[in-house]
């Protein structure tokens, strides 16, 4: 296709004119289909045009209140639909939200991220979580929630209290999200990501790959992440971590290819270059050889800190290591 990318020369020179929201699901399968080599030379180059390659993002995820879920993601151990095993708790108190958040930047994480198990938050929880936000801002880091969806009331209050950023993952392509979520609808993710930018809270939002997608699926979900305005200052792309007692487990043939998920991470950083893009979950899955080469499409930050909200993560140290071996550094 003429509107692909072939060659560096071929890059505009303008940076504004690779921030498009308008591409196609078939642009997007074009760049998936492209020689591996070539595929992530050109995603290399656009990721240079807009970041230091040798700098790396580092959020630490806390669950501030874990399962018991009333929706039924397929692939989340905190469903009540499900016999994940996640035990479900009540909102953690200020005094361990702001511990946790201490010890996150005292290991060098510049972004704090707190998620709770919710279909939305209640009305009377607001003031809690309101309070976490601005206590973690006075230590100094950046702030992010995950709480499920929102109305404009809760979206502006925090706002109000300094969030920077929130995540609402729309985890699959619309084709193929009524087989991994049955409890909401695709619009409804999608309603809430515009509500936020509507409000000027920076927007973090991705999806997770081997869910039994196709390739067709995960260029359709990138379409309809490019197609938010701004783009995501934030795109984390997950992989499946299969949880025992959930539905996405059982599913075998959905284990994905290693340079599969190398191109998905390319073709993000093509279509949203200016976007970080993040390894999420399953990076206990990951070789240290297959994350430099996802750093290499354009990968720049990852979850630091040994665990996600409910699974295992890499440790700090191993991070430490890879990015030394790297030569990169954290910011």
């Amino acid at each position: 296709m003429a509107d692909i990318l072939e060659t560096e020369q071929d890059i505009p020179d303008k940076e504004a004119d690779l921030l498009r929201y308008d591409r196609s699901k078939e642009e997007s399968l074009a760049l998936f289909e492209l020689p591996f080599m070539g595929l992530l030379h050109q995603a290399h180059s656009l990721h240079c045009r807009f970041f230091d390659p040798n700098q790396i993002q580092l959020s630490t995820l806390l669950s501030i209140k874990s399962g018991g879920c009333s929706e039924d993601c397929g692939y989340c151990s905190q469903s009540s639909h499900h016999s994940g095993g996640v035990k479900e708790t009540g909102l953690m108190n200020l005094t361990a939200v702001k511990e946790a958040a201490e010890k996150a930047k005292n290991l060098g994480a510049g972004r704090f991220c707190m998620g709770a198990a919710w279909r939305n938050p209640n009305d009377e929880d607001m003031p809690h979580l309101l309070e976490m936000v601005r206590t973690v801002k006075e230590l100094g880091l950046e702030t992010c929630m995950t709480l499920g969806m929102l109305s404009d009331e809760q979206t502006t209050q925090l706002r109000d209290a300094g969030l920077d950023y929130y995540n609402h993952n729309v985890d699959t392509s619309e084709e193929y999200y009524s087989k991994v979520v049955s409890t909401r609808s695709y619009q409804d993710r999608i309603k809430t990501l515009k509500g936020l930018q509507r409000h000027d809270i920076k927007v973090c939002t991705g999806g997770i790959i081997g869910l039994g997608e196709t390739v067709e699926d995960r260029a359709s979900m990138l379409c309809t992440l490019a197609a938010l305005e701004p783009h995501p200052q934030s795109v984390p792309i997950n992989m499946l971590v299969p949880v025992e007692g959930t539905p996405s487990a059982l599913n075998l043939a959905a284990r994905v290819d290693p340079f599969d998920f190398v191109r998905t991470i390319a073709v993000a950083k093509i279509m949203m270059p200016a976007s970080r893009i993040r390894l999420s979950a399953g990076r206990t899955r990951m070789s240290q050889e297959m994350q430099a080469l996802c750093f290499y499409a354009g990968a720049n930050s990852i979850f630091y800190g040994d665990k996600l909200l409910t699974t295992d993560n890499q440790d700090a140290e191993s991070d430490r290591e890879l990015l030394a071996k790297l030569g990169m550094h954290s910011t």
